[in-house]
């Protein structure tokens, strides 16, 4: 992939860092006008950055807490949100 800049390392983004850099992958995939060999790069990257916005994903919603209510159905309490 020819693009003059350093690729920020997946591992390095933000989850919105991460989409945009996809979003721009899927573009230019799509564009039709990237040989065949940096279509394979540019694929790759996107399965990384996918992984890695679904892990960023997965993270958020393991900190967020969901409310338990009592049999009084007062809220008595917060439990993890199941992960699935």
């Amino acid at each position: 992939m020819s693009g003059g800049e350093a690729e920020k390392p997946v591992a390095e983004m933000s989850f919105e860092e991460a989409m945009a850099a996809l979003e721009a992958v899927v573009d230019r995939l799509e564009s039709g006008s990237v040989p065949l060999e940096d279509s394979i790069a540019l694929y790759e990257r996107g399965a990384e950055l996918r992984r890695h916005c679904e892990d960023k994903l997965r993270a958020a919603e393991e900190k967020i807490a969901r409310i338990t209510f009592g049999p009084d159905g007062k809220p008595s309490g917060t439990e993890p949100v199941d992960p699935g």
